[in-house]
């Protein structure tokens, strides 16, 4: 061997997107000057540049050249550690290759792009657009979607409603836009709304779209109907002011009654006898049957009530924060957890702890309920499933509750996203075999991921909420 390599550093860090240098040294071992050429290979070699691409050495004598990476920012450049290589041939003992080899690794980066298919539709009943989400990071992206509008007049169906989507991959949502009041009369009303692509410790990625609303029925078939309705009113009115007096000659008649001779009072004038044969203003006896029913339902020391008394109805996270709400202002926040072997927990409120720590007894549910925060929206994420498909964002009103997670589930809860649409909301979650995870507050009015990391499939059994 007659050539001697070394590189320096041997591992390295770049970002995709820029650019990062690894120095290697050559040194002539032999006895003859000689000429090395030098080739990078394996996967880095297309982001490799090597500068020169060869030297010529006297025998005893050192030179370096440099190896210069430089990674796309694109999905092709993917996150995490690359061996590579630099070929190093001898001119005149071309048979005596040398392969140095190092590593470089990869940082992440995520970039998330989403676009409606169309931007615009339309409809009577429905409105179905398709949300294109694409993974433009080199990392795998775990997204809920959602939809919103001004004034609530939509109702939206999205599935799935949790995507997972491959570096450089798409997936592509089915969207079902239903109005809740349906437009019978008049032109086309246009709704615009907003779909969101909301990621774990990102902030959400917004679409826009507008849904126009067709009316069912002609705007002219209203107004001719209207003027129908005017004219049969009119009709009505004018029949009712001019229909022609009728007077009734029965009350005429008494008037010359009173002209007749009155009848002699030698004539005897008897009068019929009650037909009960009693005074009018005797009271008729009851039947039997009445005083029997009295002795049965009266006196006698009444009987006994055979109904068991109610059971005391659930205490729920709503019920504690109307409690809180109605001793003074301010905003609260009131939860309870239905842990596996133990069921629902007495709520507790405004930083307490919820659930067990240490007894490796996972929580399954949540229940929560707020007051001063213009209600509260919530999702539940699972062991294993994660983002469980075909689970929607829930959401409820002030002092109303709200459940979130599955009490029957063969996967507990591994964490939770949660928003309150006025301020934020702090919480801490403790996972199995951990401590607790430093508290997090959501940013004003958006969601924030609270429990373990996902890769780690770690069971929730303790959480702490502040409003």
């Amino acid at each position: 061997m007659s050539l001697w390599t070394s590189l320096e550093p041997a591992s390295a860090t770049v970002d995709p997107g820029d650019s990062t240098t690894v120095r290697l040294r050559v040194r002539n071992t032999g006895d003859i000057v000689d000429e090395y050429h030098f080739e990078p290979v394996g996967d880095l070699a297309p982001w490799t540049t090597v500068e020169p691409r060869s030297l010529r050495l006297y025998p005893g004598t050192t030179d370096t050249v440099v190896l210069t990476f430089a990674p796309p920012r694109t999905p092709d450049a993917t996150a995490g550690p690359h061996p590579y290589a630099v070929r190093v041939t001898p001119t005149e003992h071309p048979d005596a290759v040398v392969v140095p080899e190092g590593n470089l690794t990869v940082t992440p980066f995520s970039e998330v792009r989403a676009e409606l298919v169309p931007p615009t539709v339309k409809g009577r009943f429905r409105g179905r657009p398709k949300l294109a989400v694409d993974n433009l990071g080199n990392t795998k992206v775990t997204a809920s979607l959602g939809g919103s509008d001004t004034g609530d007049r939509i109702s939206y169906d999205l599935q799935p409603g949790n995507v997972q989507i491959e570096p450089g991959r798409a997936a592509f949502v089915k969207v079902t836009l239903r109005p809740r009041q349906i437009t019978w009369f008049g032109s086309k009303q246009e709704q615009p709304y907003v779909l969101s692509v909301r990621r774990s410790g990102a902030e959400p990625k917004d679409v826009d779209g507008t849904f126009v609303q067709r009316g069912i029925l002609p705007g002219w078939l209203a107004t001719t109907f209207g003027l129908l309705l005017a004219v049969a009113i009119a009709f009505v009115m004018i029949w009712i002011s001019y229909q022609p007096q009728v007077k009734s000659v029965a009350r005429e008649k008494p008037a010359e009654a009173g002209k007749i001779k009155p009848v002699s009072p030698s004539a005897p004038i008897s009068s019929a006898p009650p037909p009960s044969g009693k005074k009018d203003d005797e009271p008729a006896e009851k039947p039997d049957e009445d005083k029997e029913e009295k002795s049965q339902d009266g006196g006698g020391g009444g009987g006994g009530d055979d109904s068991e008394e109610d059971e005391p109805e659930e205490r729920t996270a709503a019920a504690a924060v109307r409690e809180l709400a109605a001793s003074g202002e301010g905003r609260h926040i009131c939860y309870r957890a239905y842990v596996q072997d133990e069921g629902w927990q007495d709520p507790v409120c405004d930083g307490e702890e919820a659930g067990t720590v240490g007894e490796d007894k996972p929580i399954r549910s949540l229940n929560i309920a707020v007051s001063g925060t213009g209600g509260v929206n919530a999702t539940a994420a699972y062991v294993t499933e994660h983002w469980r498909a075909g689970d929607q964002w829930k959401n409820a009103g002030d002092e109303e509750d709200l459940y979130i997670g599955d009490e029957d589930s063969n996967y507990p809860m591994q964490g939770f996203s949660i928003s309150v649409p006025d301020g934020s909301v702090c919480f801490e979650a403790y996972a199995k075999d951990t401590e607790w995870i430093q508290e997090v507050c959501t940013p004003e009015g958006k969601d924030f991921y609270a429990g373990a990391p996902m890769e780690e499939d770690r069971q929730l059994e303790g959480v702490r909420l502040r409003a």
